[in-house]
């Protein structure tokens, strides 16, 4: 291994979506649980977006009744949550527009939100508390330089 390469992950940059609206399978996991449940994965990406102002519970709970009674409803209270985590990293609208994505494609893009606050060291499933405390220490850590090892001594 290089001594002058770190083996922490590094940030994406801002104004890049990390991961592709097709890398569903990039976490096989996330992708199950949208793919039964979407309102879940909406929920917990929800909470982080808001910073914890709106509940998981609360998002979760919206997004099901949405989808329960008006089906095209979920997709459209979904998609105000993509503009805020593009507006959060200056992500470019890709594919097409928020509710476009989250008309034609929903459960690619709750996966594409999930991985990218993910990548970005906010794991959704902790919820906002602990994602909160995660991305502190990440933005604290620092490499130190490796330890020189001692001459053979006698």
């Amino acid at each position: 291994m290089n001594p002058n390469m770190s083996n922490t992950k590094s940030t994406p940059p801002e104004g890049k979506w990390s991961t592709g609206i097709c890398g569903c399978f990039e976490d096989v996991t996330n992708c199950c649980v949208t793919l039964w449940c979407p309102c879940i994965t909406f929920g917990r990406t929800a909470e982080i977006v808001d910073k914890g102002k709106t509940s998981c519970f609360g998002a979760t709970r919206n997004c099901f009744l949405l989808f329960s009674l008006f089906g095209i409803g979920s997709s459209i209270y979904s998609c105000t949550y993509r503009a805020k985590l593009r507006a959060l990293y200056s992500l470019p609208p890709k594919p097409c527009g928020d509710c476009c994505v989250h008309h034609f494609c929903f459960c690619c893009a709750l996966c594409q939100e999930y991985r990218e606050l993910k990548n970005r060291g906010l794991d959704p499933e902790g919820g906002w508390v602990a994602a909160e405390a995660n991305a502190k220490k990440l933005r604290g850590r620092t490499t130190a330089p490796p330890v020189p090892s001692p001459g053979m001594t006698r």
